[in-house]
């Protein structure tokens, strides 16, 4: 047999801390080159020296690439799709260290020299020799490179399954990567005829308490919304506030509501996720004056089970609409003790309905060059333009106000899930299974990653019209930022994330488990590769595999 270039737990650590240096912070150069750079790595293989045409480079937004690598058993139509990102986030807080955060062995070794400015776990997880410290190590850069590890055993030993290798930017801001990707995967399904099996993600495995050692194997990966409002109040002097009412003020009877709010909390499975908190609240004026803040937003973050963008809008409205009856009720008491006269009731709309009303008074057209003037800016990013699209509009119908104008900021997860799935109960006991078996490992089954995943946007289960609302109350829509739902529907296989083990992702501290990472979770994952393979039922003749 041909011998392999990322065969061994020794050749994959090398390969990772190669495509470590290969820095990919989110929005920079870096991430523009990266895919162009783990495309002339596959070009190694001698498979797609002989198969070019299914190694791709594709484009996403912003001069960013996604890569699709497809190995094709001549006989096979199931296929397993390979989903990976390689985007990370940025590097400041390594401080002096910061050169090193992309060169794991080095960064490891210096790390030593400074154990005590480490917090105690990751201070015992240094000195045991177990871990492998770097930005991009556990998140999720190690993924990527078992995947091409799998791919390069597949394409040696003739697996009679087919294997998609997508690997994508932009996971970590937008999933412009994934987004884009959606299409091209039906593309490459018509062009070759491929039955889609499964979307096996490799994002990393998190502890679930101080001090967890069990491995664990994800079947859902949970969803994230963005509910938004701007809030719009009357400007006046300071020296007279009673003839105004401030946007903060305004504001904080909807934040104060929103934050920690349990009914936007779900529990499924005997799985919770996490309480609302917002992620930003601010004054929209560029500069100080003794003018009253009558312009704030705020953006608050809320993470999805089964819940679409439908229902989510429906409770924040009855939110918002209990927040402004308490911010009106305040209002006219302090008012009326002051025997002062109230500038009007401060009322909640949908953007939707602000954007009708903005087309009723003054056309569409003005509506779409609004738009256009702010989509120029090129300084703000979708959250900032959905909010001074919304902000713009209400400036000129100021009859509407003092308000809170209800919208949603991208970006948009969407939750997905496959615990039922019976092949993906098949896969997750044979990973528990061959975990304890072979390396003594416990492996537990987690219903929902809870970390965000790209797996967000293939298996998509709403079977009505809830992403609707999120279309017509996203002011960013159809420009700078869209969901292919209606592609995404088309990707009908289950999902399931089985990925190395780390601690501290996004932080200083960010680590690899070595023998978890470069041993027992490709072996488990390839093994489970091969189990699928072998259970073909596309009548794949089994005397071409390789043993």
């Amino acid at each position: 047999m041909k011998q392999l270039m990322w065969g061994s737990p020794e050749a994959l650590r090398r390969l990772l801390c190669e495509v470590v240096s290969w820095k990919s912070m989110t929005l920079t150069d870096g991430e523009r080159e990266f895919s162009s750079k783990v495309a002339g790595k596959l070009k190694e293989l001698a498979y797609f020296q002989e198969h070019p045409d299914q190694l791709g480079l594709h484009d996403a937004d912003l001069g960013r690439q996604f890569v699709t690598a497809l190995y094709k058993h001549p006989e096979a139509k199931e296929t397993i799709v390979l989903i990976s990102h390689f985007d990370t986030v940025n590097t400041e807080e390594y401080g002096d260290l910061q050169e090193y955060a992309y060169m794991p062995e080095e960064l490891t070794k210096l790390l030593h020299s400074r154990v005590d400015e480490l917090p105690e776990e990751a201070r015992q997880d240094l000195l045991s020799g177990e871990y492998l410290f770097g930005r991009g190590t556990m998140d999720m850069k190690m993924g990527l490179v078992m995947h091409m590890g799998l791919i390069e055993k597949a394409t040696v030993e003739h697996w009679p399954i087919n294997l998609i290798l997508l690997t994508v930017p932009d996971e970590e801001v937008n999933s412009s990567g994934m987004r884009a990707a959606v299409p091209k995967l039906l593309e490459l399904k018509e062009q070759h005829q491929l039955e889609f099996k499964l979307f096996l993600n490799g994002e990393p495995v998190f502890t679930q308490a101080p001090g967890d050692r069990n491995y664990y194997v994800y079947s859902g990966s949970i969803g994230k919304i963005m509910p938004s409002a701007l809030f719009y109040g009357k400007e006046t002097h300071v020296g007279e506030p009673l003839s105004g009412i401030t946007a903060p003020y305004i504001a904080s009877f909807l934040t104060q509501r929103m934050e920690w709010n349990l009914t936007l909390q779900e529990t499924e499975m005997g799985e919770e996720t996490p309480l609302p908190v917002t992620l930003q609240q601010k004054d929209l004026r560029l500069e100080y004056s003794v003018q009253t803040p009558y312009r704030s937003s705020a953006l608050y973050n809320v993470f999805l089970m089964k819940r679409n963008a439908e229902e989510i809008m429906d409770i924040f409205e009855k939110v918002a609409l209990n927040a402004a009856h308490a911010c009106n009720e305040a209002y006219q008491e302090i008012c009326k003790e002051r025997n002062a006269s109230p500038v009007g009731e401060v009322r909640v709309l949908r953007y939707e309905e602000l954007e009708k009303y903005a087309v009723r008074k003054f056309g569409a057209d003005f509506v779409a060059g609004v738009k256009a003037t702010v989509q120029k800016r090129e300084d703000w990013d979708d959250r900032e333009k959905s909010i001074r699209i919304a902000d713009t509009l209400i400036i000129e119908c100021q009859e509407l106000a003092p308000a809170i104008v209800l919208m949603y900021a991208p970006p948009y997860y969407p939750a997905v899930n496959s615990s039922n799935d019976d092949l993906v109960v098949e896969c997750i006991e044979y990973v528990k299974q061959q975990g304890f078996e072979k390396f003594s490992l416990p492996v537990n089954q987690v219903h929902y990653f809870n970390g965000i995943s790209d797996l967000s946007y293939v298996n998509y289960q709403d079977a009505g019209e809830g992403w609707t609302v999120f279309k017509e109350n996203t002011p960013v829509w159809g420009s700078s930022y869209s969901i292919p739902f209606d592609e995404m529907t088309q990707l009908q296989a289950p999902v399931l994330n089985v990925g190395p083990f780390g601690k501290d992702a996004h932080k200083r501290t960010e680590r690899l488990h070595i023998k978890n990472a470069f041993e027992e979770v490709p072996a488990l994952v390839e093994g489970m590769v091969k189990m699928l393979a072998k259970k073909n039922r596309n009548g794949v003749r089994h005397h071409s595999w390789t043993k």
